[in-house]
């Protein structure tokens, strides 16, 4: 295999360096993108993310803004500020792990204040346009709001994935990533899952990814069930490749991908967001060396960490993600 057959890649989220934390200016916020974009980039990745760092919300700091920065400024949504909302809420015995809604659903779901747009040219203005923008998908989305407008919860995850793609055409950049952590432990919601994520997918100018994980809710795993489970759902997709976590999950879900149509490129994770320890290079070779083995050569496209950095302390991320390239160049026989 030669390198441009089996690229690096980060997932999205990445530590927030401290003196954004503590002088979080727009001027700040565009530096710290740019050198977090660097950081990626001086490593060898060949497709980074912006890392993410304007999304953080200090009231749920559990997902990273990953499920309130796309919530809040959508029209049709409240705040979820009283009890009656929180208790409503945690009738959803699905969603435990979390303790109140993300929103109230009182109306229409439209794009209202959200700029997606707007928060991307940031990113490419600083660190030009081979970067991959991601958002959270329009199910996932859905699943964390008490809903008091809609007949259905398919109804309601529709209606957020056409307020999302009414932007995504205007996303200049080289691939957009989808991001779905709750389906893995719902298979029964596959169709109407599919049919959102689909409508975001179809508006993508570039290319199209899904990033699929069992939850990353404030570093703990949320979602119970198998990649078995959802090989129709990945068929289903309207995507270039996938970003699958294999290297946190047991070693028989990596036999399941085999199911995936050959049409849609196969990203594995060997680098584990939920631990401190860094893998070394000879670790990262022989993880995917044995994706490979089980995979074909043929169907791994990209290699990449499990789910976001922003958990992690960055020197830790830096090294991590300095070893994903060493380790994808070791399996490669290319010399540093």
């Amino acid at each position: 295999m030669k390198q441009n057959e089996l690229l690096t890649t980060t997932v999205g989220s990445y530590p927030v360096p401290d003196w954004l934390k503590a002088y979080p200016t727009e001027t700040a916020l565009r530096d710290a993108i740019r050198v977090i974009v660097a950081t990626q980039t001086q490593a060898g990745i060949e497709l980074p993310t912006d890392g993410e760092l304007y999304r953080f919300d200090v009231n749920h700091p559990e997902t990273n803004g990953m499920i309130e920065y796309f919530v809040n400024p959508l029209g049709g949504i409240r705040p979820a500020d009283g009890w009656e909302d929180w208790k409503e809420f945690r009738k959803k015995t699905s969603m435990a792990f979390r303790t109140k809604p993300a929103g109230v659903v009182v109306g229409k779901v439209e794009p209202g204040a959200l700029n997606l747009p707007s928060a991307c040219k940031r990113t490419t203005d600083v660190a030009g346009k081979n970067v991959k923008f991601t958002i959270t998908s329009p199910y996932m989305l859905a699943r964390t709001l008490h809903d008091t407008f809609y007949d259905t919860p398919a109804e309601l995850t529709l209606a957020i994935a056409e307020a999302l793609a009414s932007q995504i055409s205007d996303l200049d950049c080289a691939c957009v990533q989808i991001d779905e952590a709750n389906i893995p432990g719902n298979p029964a919601d596959v169709p109407v899952a599919v049919a959102a994520i689909n409508i975001l997918l179809d508006r993508i100018q570039n290319e199209a990814a899904v990033h699929l994980c069992f939850g990353n809710y404030g570093g703990q795993t949320v979602q119970d069930g198998t990649w078995a489970n959802l090989i129709a759902f990945l068929n289903s997709l309207h995507c270039n490749h996938v970003i699958m976590e294999v290297a946190h999950r047991p070693d028989d879900d990596l036999e399941a991908l085999r199911g995936i149509e050959s049409r849609i490129g196969i990203g594995i994770g060997v680098v584990d967001i939920k631990v401190n320890h860094i893998e070394t290079p000879e670790q990262i070779a022989r993880r995917i060396e044995s994706a490979m083995n089980v995979l074909g050569r043929d169907r791994i496209k990209w290699v990449h960490p499990d789910c976001g950095f922003w958990m992690l302390n960055r020197t830790i991320v830096d090294k991590k993600i300095k070893n994903l390239v060493k380790g994808r160049d070791l399996f490669l026989g290319i010399k540093g």
